[in-house]
C-alpha cells in the first residue's frame, strides 16, 4: 500500500486481498461479476483504492447475512445509481439482529455433566451440538457456548423429572419443525398484508427500507406474544382434558362436538400446504379424513354383505 493519507491509499491486488481477507481469485471474480468498480490501470498493474476495500467489506458482511451474490449486486447497483443503501442495510441489520432479549452464556463440561446427573455422555453432547443447544468454543474442548440458557434449563428440568435425554432431543426436533412452520406462516402473513408495499422495488428504495425496518422493530414481539397466549390457552385446555381422563371423570372439559386440534408432522403439513395453499390445509385434512372414513364404511358394508351371502348359500 502506498500514499500518505487514507484518501490517497492505494493497493496492489495482493495487498487488497490481505487487507480485506478475500483471496486474489475472489477479488478477480467479483470484478468479472461487476461487484467491484474497475481499478485504475497503471502500467501492467491494477491499482485499487479505499473504495474497493470498503466494497469488499460490504460484500463480505452481506454474504455473512445470507445474501446471494446476485442480490448483493442489485443492492450495490442501486447504491451506485444514487438510490441510497443506508435504509436497506438498516433493514438487513434489523432482521438479522437478535429476536430475543436472552443473552448467550458459557458452560464448562464439568458443570454440564453435573447438571445432568454427574455422568459423562458424549453422545448426548454431540446431539446437543447438532441441535444448536450447545456450540463448541474453538480451542476449548472443556467449554461450550449456550445460545439459549432457557432452553438448556428446560432440558435440565425435564431430565431431572425423569425424561431420558434421547426423548428430550426427539421432542425438541419435533417441536422445532412445528415452530418453524408457525414462523414461516407469520412471515407470509405480515409480508402479504404489511411489507409487500415496501418491498415492491428490487432492491427497495432507501426510504421504503427504512420504514420497513421501523415496522420490523414494532412487529418483532407480536409473533412471540401470540404464540405465548395461544400456547397458554392450549395447555390449559389439554391439561384439563388429561386430568379428567386420568382421574376417571365422566365428562371432559371439551364438548363432544367441539373441534379438537390434531398434531401432524411438519413435513406432512408442508406437503399439504404446497398442494392446496396455507389457508386450506385444515379443510384438506378434514376432507381427506372424511373420505377415508366413508371408504372404510363402504368396505365394511360390502364385506358384511358378502359374508351374509356366503352364509345364505351354505344354509
Amino acid at each position: 500500500m502506498t500514499g500518505a493519507g487514507a484518501q490517497a491509499a492505494e493497493y496492489r491486488i495482493e495487498d487488497l486481498a490481505h487487507a480485506s481477507g478475500a483471496t486474489v481469485r475472489t477479488i478477480r471474480a467479483y470484478q468479472d461479476r461487476g461487484l467491484l468498480p474497475t481499478p485504475e490501470r497503471r502500467g501492467r498493474a491494477n491499482v485499487y483504492r479505499e473504495t474497493h476495500l470498503a466494497r469488499l467489506r460490504q460484500i463480505a458482511d452481506l454474504l455473512d447475512r445470507g445474501y446471494t451474490l446476485a442480490s448483493i449486486k442489485e443492492l450495490l447497483e442501486a447504491w451506485d445509481a444514487g438510490r441510497g443503501l443506508g435504509g436497506v442495510l438498516g433493514l438487513v441489520a434489523e432482521v438479522h439482529g437478535p429476536w430475543t432479549d436472552e443473552e448467550a452464556d458459557r458452560i464448562s463440561r464439568r458443570e454440564l455433566d453435573a447438571r445432568f446427573g454427574g455422568r459423562q455422555d458424549d453422545e448426548a453432547i454431540a446431539e446437543a451440538v447438532e441441535l444448536g443447544v450447545l456450540e463448541r468454543v474453538p480451542g476449548r474442548d472443556d467449554e461450550f457456548l449456550v445460545p439459549s440458557p432457557q432452553e438448556l434449563a428446560v432440558a435440565v428440568e425435564l431430565y431431572g423429572a425423569g425424561v431420558p435425554l434421547p426423548a428430550i432431543s426427539g421432542h425438541l426436533r419435533e417441536l422445532r419443525g412445528q415452530v418453524e412452520h408457525i414462523a414461516s406462516r407469520f412471515l407470509e402473513f405480515t409480508t402479504e398484508h404489511v411489507f409487500a408495499r415496501y418491498l415492491g422495488h428490487r432492491p427497495p428504495t432507501d426510504s421504503d427500507a427504512a420504514e420497513a425496518a421501523s415496522l420490523v422493530r414494532r412487529l418483532r414481539p407480536l409473533a412471540q406474544q401470540t404464540v405465548d397466549a395461544e400456547l397458554a390457552r392450549a395447555m390449559r385446555t389439554f391439561a384439563t382434558r388429561h386430568l379428567h381422563h386420568h382421574l376417571g371423570a365422566e365428562k371432559t372439559a371439551i364438548a363432544d362436538d367441539a373441534p379438537r386440534p390434531v398434531l401432524l408432522p411438519a413435513r406432512t403439513t408442508q406437503a399439504v400446504q404446497e398442494l392446496v395453499g396455507a389457508e386450506r390445509v385444515a379443510d384438506f385434512v378434514t376432507a381427506a379424513t372424511e373420505r377415508e372414513l366413508q371408504a372404510r364404511t363402504l368396505d365394511d358394508l360390502a364385506t358384511t354383505h358378502a359374508k351374509k351371502g356366503i352364509v345364505n348359500e351354505n344354509t
